[in-house]
């Protein structure tokens, strides 16, 4: 604790939010005055916390109460020194610090999101082996409103309208709400939050961060930071940021592209190119995995019943495991780069998605591949078929059958172990059968009068 309490006393903290990530990526927790949690060292939670659905609910007793204790006790969280961060907007000087959770033994909960990616970057770092990735978050402002039922809209910009059409890559777009990311860019930089380049994508008023390549535990803490960042900004500017995968109808949806590659840790050479800087074997292993495996661990990237409304054919989303030099039609995109940063993109994550768990399921996939030594499809050239050109490799069309793929997935249960796998699948099989509860507008508009 001596480099935390160091920082808390240096910045002149009054509080601190002590949180984690739960299966959802809300961020769950206490609030505590500083010398209250300097003496504490850290915080207990009741194992619950982490089988909260979406809605807050928790899911069925039979499940629940085969993974967690029958008395609901609490275990412990322990501060992460080096995930402590700065919260610019609020009003007394306030310190956010992200919790490891254990149980009262000493030992990881299987449960946790942050525990997840770290046991994945522990079968790399045995390996002699170091990821790197670089995340891309797409986003969409939208005006406030609490009728649920009526449509987004674009807010009103500088110039007093709200934005009209598609422009994708406008300057003049972006511009219209500088304000909003002037306070954005500030605040994450006093975050320390590697943010990089500013995007406007294609739906109205939506647009992406890139963030800088990095540590994937370090880079999903910042983006874990960075989603509450966002929100913040937009709030103080009267207007919403949303990173629901697909929030307007017939817009494009938001994902979080990851780009991924792997370094040895002795050499510091991307171990996905050779000698002779072309591609290595270990390269089109890792492309092979994620074909493989992303089937079975979709849920972890597409989390929810509007996650699968973003794959479409013939959107920007691709709906396939198709890989190809710079080509964006292909789920696995390996873009052009130096033979030291060859890197694959994967363009199937949503946007929504835990990005502890998200994280965790790309490096996985594509260990697994190296592993196995598995090999690839042939790679796309033109353009891909979205329409499931290889049935090798298919994606589940439905968060139903995704859910059911995943809960059999022997490769789930042997890596991140049978009890995330259970408690997962409940969390989101719960949020679905909350999900069919609701009576949609397209209902109430095609068949309440032509039925």
């Amino acid at each position: 604790m001596d480099k935390l309490i160091a920082f808390l006393k240096d910045k002149k903290i009054t509080e601190v939010e002590c949180v984690i990530s739960d299966m959802t990526g809300i961020a769950r927790g206490k609030i505590a005055p500083v010398d209250k949690f300097i003496d504490e060292k850290g915080m207990r939670l009741p194992e619950s916390v982490l089988l909260q659905t979406v809605t807050g609910d928790f899911i069925d007793d039979s499940i629940f109460y085969s993974l967690l204790d029958d008395a609901d006790i609490d275990f412990v969280c322990v501060p992460d020194e080096n995930a402590v961060f700065m919260l610019p907007w609020t009003v007394e000087a306030t310190a956010q610090v992200i919790h490891d959770c254990y149980d009262r033994m000493g030992n990881p909960i299987e449960l946790s999101p942050r525990n997840v990616l770290k046991k994945v970057l522990k079968l790399y770092e045995d390996k002699g082996w170091e990821p790197v990735i670089a995340p891309e978050m797409e986003f969409y402002l939208t005006q406030r409103s609490d009728d649920h039922d009526l449509p987004l809209k674009p807010p009103v910009g500088r110039s007093g309208r709200p934005e009209a059409g598609r422009q994708s890559f406008s300057i003049d777009a972006a511009n219209e709400y500088d304000p909003l990311f002037e306070d954005m860019y500030d605040w994450c930089e006093a975050q320390g939050l590697d943010i990089d380049t500013l995007i406007h994508e294609d739906g109205p008023a939506q647009m992406e961060i890139n963030f800088s390549h990095g540590n994937p535990l370090a880079l999903a803490d910042q983006v874990f930071v960075f989603k509450r960042t966002l929100k913040e900004a937009a709030l103080k500017h009267n207007v919403c940021a949303t990173f629901m995968a697909k929030p307007v109808t017939d817009e494009p949806g938001s994902a979080m592209h990851i780009h991924q590659s792997v370094i040895d840790k002795k050499t510091g050479k991307n171990i996905f190119t050779k000698e002779d800087g072309t591609q290595s074997q270990l390269f089109l292993n890792y492309i092979a995995g994620l074909q493989t495996y992303i089937p079975e661990l979709l849920p972890l990237m597409a989390p929810s019943a509007n996650s699968f409304r973003r794959f479409l054919p013939g959107t920007s989303a691709p709906v396939n495991l198709e890989w190809g030099v710079e080509n964006r039609t292909c789920g696995l995109r390996i873009p052009e780069s130096s033979p030291q940063n060859r890197r694959i993109e994967n363009r199937i994550p949503g946007a929504d998605a835990n990005c502890y768990l998200t994280i965790a399921a790309s490096l996985l996939c594509g260990f697994i591949g190296m592993e196995k030594g598995l090999r690839p499809s042939t790679p796309v050239t033109g353009r891909a078929n979205e329409s499931r050109t290889n049935n090798e490799y298919c994606l589940p069309l439905t968060l139903e059958e995704a859910l059911m793929a995943m809960q059999d997935s022997e490769a789930c249960i042997e890596y991140l172990g049978q009890s995330f796998t259970t408690g997962f699948v409940a969390v989101k099989q719960a949020e679905l059968e909350n999900f069919r509860r609701v009576v949609s507008s397209w209902e109430r508009e095609f068949l309440l009068l032509t039925v």
